[in-house]
């Protein structure tokens, strides 16, 4: 599905958006983190619950258990969405997931950076976007080892794509989503200057 335009019911909205948050505010890293035995990955690395910080515990299933479950909570509430009500309707059901993701109400609004959710988004807002996401970061990755940078990278490439390809709202959507993400990345931009960020594979800090 690619995001177009459709009759807009705020009620229907809402509650799409609702539906997002509550799907999207669901800790994977951090229940996994003490379904294997890690305890709180937030008092390791960055601190964050994110797939990123839970491979510095050193366990890549559950780093990738973590990931699987990060996307996965973007992309149902939107799937979910749109079969039911449409594409407006997955767009805001996405938002919510993203939302619920970085400000997790259960964690007092403290959650992860919204890279792997904001994929999610992808899978079913605009497939196109998650095959320019995919070749941005693996190759940023590659070359410099730093995943934050790969993801500052790949998401502001994504909504400049569908500009180009003729998807305006999708660009809309995702320019948004992108804003966001390089402001839960403040951070890691400070440490990318300084030179201090830790690369992809550091162990335990």
């Amino acid at each position: 599905m690619v995001l177009e335009d459709a009759s807009l019911n705020f009620g229907w909205a809402i509650v799409c958006l609702a539906g997002g948050y509550a799907s999207g505010s669901i800790p994977f890293g951090l229940v996994l983190g003490y379904v294997f035995g890690l305890g709180d990955i937030r008092k390791i690395g960055s601190g964050n619950i994110g797939a990123t910080n839970a491979l510095r515990t050193g366990n890549k299933a559950m780093a990738a258990l973590t990931l699987l479950g990060d996307i996965l909570k973007g992309t149902v509430p939107v799937f979910v969405a749109l079969y039911y009500l449409g594409p407006f309707y997955a767009a805001a059901a996405g938002v919510g997931a993203f939302l619920g993701h970085i400000f997790p109400v259960w964690l007092g609004f403290k959650g992860g950076k919204g890279v792997a959710t904001y994929l999610g988004i992808l899978l079913g807002i605009a497939p196109l976007g998650v095959v320019v996401f995919a070749i941005a970061w693996l190759s940023v990755a590659y070359l410099t080892r730093f995943s934050s940078l790969a993801a500052l990278v790949a998401t502001l490439l994504v909504p400049v794509a569908y500009f180009f390809l003729g998807y305006p709202a999708a660009a809309l959507l995702t320019a948004v989503l992108t804003v966001l993400v390089y402001i839960r990345h403040h951070a890691n931009i400070r440490r990318l200057l300084a030179g201090t960020e830790p690369k992809i594979g550091a162990g335990k800090a």
